[in-house]
C-alpha cells in the first residue's frame, strides 16, 4: 500500500513547472473570455495544521475515492485516479473533463495516514470555469467530503490555504510524509501569463481530517 513518503520528488514537476502534454492544469485555453478566478494570500512554508488546534481523526484503510463534495464553494465531482508521466511528472485529468478531480493514486488515499492528494483544473477554453476555480475561495474551518469505494465518506476541515509560485511549489508540505491523515488539493491560480497561456501560480488548499 503506497504511503505519502514513497511519492516520487519529480512527481511535483509538473505542478511545480506547469510542464505536461496536453497544456498543463490551466493552460487549456488559447483565450480567456470568462472573469479570472479568485485569487489566494500567498502561501508560507509552514504547515497550517500545526497551528489550527484540529485534532485529525483515526486513519482509515485504504479505499478508492469516488467523489468529493465542497459545499462551501458548490463543488460535487467525480474523482478519476492519476499517476505520474514516465518523466516523473504529475499527471491531471482528461483536458475534456474539467469538471473532474484527480487523486494521485501513487500516494494515499484520502482518510489514510499521510498526505492525499487531489488535483483539478481551474478552467476551460470550451467551458469556462472548471471544477477548482471557486478554489481560492474556501476558508479555515470549511468542510470537504470525499466519499470513498467502501462506502465510508472522509470528511476534512480546512486548516488554510496559499499561493504559491510554480517555480517554488512547496513539495514537502504537499507530498510530505505524516502520521496524521491530510488532504491537499491543488489548482493553478496568480496571474495569468498571456504569452505562456498559462497561470503563473499554485494554489493549495490543506485540510485535516475530522475525528
Amino acid at each position: 500500500m503506497p504511503t505519502g513518503d514513497r511519492v516520487p520528488r519529480t512527481a511535483v514537476a509538473l505542478i511545480a513547472l506547469a510542464g505536461v502534454a496536453g497544456g498543463g492544469l490551466l493552460t487549456l485555453g488559447a483565450t480567456r473570455t470568462h472573469p479570472p478566478p479568485p485569487r489566494a494570500a500567498p502561501g508560507t512554508n509552514t504547515d497550517p495544521a500545526e497551528g489550527s488546534g484540529t485534532a485529525p481523526g483515526t486513519p482509515l484503510p485504504h479505499a478508492t475515492p469516488a467523489q468529493i463534495t465542497i459545499p462551501a464553494i458548490h463543488v460535487h465531482a467525480d474523482l478519476v485516479p492519476v499517476g505520474a508521466s514516465a518523466t516523473g511528472e504529475l499527471e491531471v485529468p482528461p483536458p475534456d473533463r474539467p469538471t473532474v478531480a484527480g487523486w494521485y493514486r501513487l500516494g494515499v488515499s484520502p482518510g489514510e495516514a499521510g498526505n492525499a492528494v487531489i488535483v483539478g483544473h481551474v478552467d476551460s477554453r470550451e467551458t469556462g470555469p472548471a471544477v477548482f476555480y471557486a478554489l481560492s475561495r474556501l476558508q479555515p474551518g470549511d468542510r470537504i467530503h470525499v466519499t470513498r469505494s467502501d462506502a465510508r465518506t472522509a470528511t476534512f476541515t480546512v486548516d488554510g490555504i496559499g499561493s504559491y509560485p510554480k517555480t517554488r511549489f512547496p513539495t514537502d508540505l504537499v507530498y510530505g510524509a505524516g502520521t496524521a491523515p491530510r488532504l491537499r488539493l491543488i489548482t493553478c491560480g496568480g496571474r495569468f501569463d498571456e504569452h505562456t497561456r498559462s497561470y503563473l501560480d499554485n494554489v493549495v488548499v490543506f485540510a485535516t481530517l475530522l475525528p
